[in-house]
């Protein structure tokens, strides 16, 4: 009887396809969808009585329609919620392209408006250390989209080989492998009971946990106290022998690496810290940061090949500077019109990749990250070269030679990524 009762209970909890638990914890169906909003007849009444709505009003609305915003997942978890922020670039890139091509007026204030809107959406979600796959969105469906207007709207013209498509499809591939490798874990350390060690220099410490929630580090193989202990509860420091409170991370709890850092945005602390990236929507560590500027490199490629071939053909005998300035008759076919705006398109998400793609060769030569040259210029410990656009400080410095050599010997974290991890 027990054990038929419990396979009763295993079946009452497992979910079909269409069903979900809600933020409410109640189970629902996604054909109930569009039932019963409290809230947004609420909204809609006093709109229709000229009554104003409360700001809690609207963002409990908000949080109902994202929470409801699903589609139908296999293997028993239930139906699956999507990010709201992933549909902006499905929907409005397209229709911005096309209605570019329509003039060369309304071409010039798209494409100066989207960069602008972009720059604006970026500095709210940053403002607001909010987590949103509006970039990472933006970023891939570029790529499948202006593939996809390559290939139908270029290569009838006649001026593409099968060849030129193998070696740019060839450079999209690989832009999406080595995103996949960067998408893995960049070095999160774990918040776990377990003893780790910390390499600062030429001095180990141990750093554990012991049983009424005290967090100690002793330096290995002495015979002298904790240099550290960190109450588990109120995250309090007692400092020792050395001060390592630069350290400590009062969010994770735990005695962190040199050049390790939080990141409040994904609420984790990261090896060798050097940014958070919307543009992978994870932070740039100590384990993909090889892959980072390997993956900026590919795309750079394959960008410039994929606009030189669609230069060459739909403006002839004109080299690709020449081109993307003068082009007569580009807008009286509307095919050659969408395959000139994209190009621009391009050339502008070329350009902004080619900067940070040269500010990351600049950084690794001078042996800094990110993370760091907020600090040095916060504490005006760096010195600024060309503008600023160089920033160096001498606590890692080791030339340039061995610079490099460091960065190419990051070895990263062999972790298990699941499907939820990627995104």
């Amino acid at each position: 009887m027990k054990k038929k009762r419990s396979k009763m209970s295993e079946e009452d909890d497992t979910l079909c396809c269409c069903e979900y638990i809600n933020h409410h914890g109640e189970k629902t169906h996604i054909l109930a969808s569009c039932c019963d909003c409290a809230d947004l007849d609420e909204a809609c009444d006093r709109c229709l009585k000229g009554k104003s709505v409360s700001p809690q009003t609207i963002e409990r609305i908000t949080d109902t329609i994202s929470d409801r915003l699903r589609i139908p997942w296999l293997l028993g978890t239930g139906a699956k919620k999507i990010d709201i922020t992933i549909l902006p670039p499905l929907v409005f890139l397209p229709v911005f392209l096309h209605v570019a091509a329509l003039h060369i007026v309304l071409a010039f204030i798209i494409l100066t408006s989207l960069p602008i809107l972009v720059l604006w959406y970026y500095y709210i979600t940053h403002q607001n250390k909010g987590r949103t796959l509006f970039f990472l969105s933006l970023g891939l469906f570029s790529l499948g989209y202006m593939y996809y207007l390559f290939v139908t709207e270029v290569m009838p013209k006649g001026n593409v080989n099968f060849a030129h498509l193998i070696v740019l499809t060839s450079g999209l591939v690989l832009t999406l492998v080595c995103l996949a490798q960067v998408k893995k874990d960049p070095g999160y350390l774990r918040t776990d009971n377990t003893t780790t060690q910390i390499k600062d220099g030429e001095t180990k410490y141990t750093s554990s946990y012991s049983l009424n929630g005290t967090h100690q580090v002793q330096q290995k193989g002495q015979d002298i106290p904790p240099i550290l202990n960190l109450s588990g509860h109120n995250g309090k420091l007692q400092l020792g022998h050395q001060e390592l409170n630069k350290n400590w991370c009062a969010v994770c709890k735990i005695i962190r690496p040199p050049r390790s850092g939080h990141c409040r945005i994904c609420a984790s602390c990261v090896q060798r810290l050097d940014h958070h990236c919307v543009w992978i929507n994870s932070c740039v560590g100590e384990s993909n940061h090889r892959a980072f500027i390997l993956t900026l490199f590919v795309f750079l490629l394959t960008s410039i090949y994929g606009i030189s071939l669609t230069l060459d053909t739909i403006c002839r005998g004109r080299s690709i500077f020449t081109a993307l300035f003068y082009c007569p008759g580009v807008y009286h076919d509307y095919s050659t019109a969408l395959s000139f705006t994209c190009v621009w398109y391009c050339m502008i998400v070329t350009a902004g990749m080619s900067y940070l793609f040269l500010i990351q060769l600049i950084n690794i030569s001078c042996n800094i990250t990110e993370r760091e040259i907020r600090f040095a210029l916060r504490d005006k410990t760096g010195q600024k070269y060309l503008c600023g656009l160089v920033i160096k400080t001498d606590e890692y410095n080791r030339g340039f030679i061995n610079n490099w050599k460091e960065f190419l010997k990051l070895q990263p974290n062999r972790v298990k990524t699941t499907i939820e991890d990627l995104v």
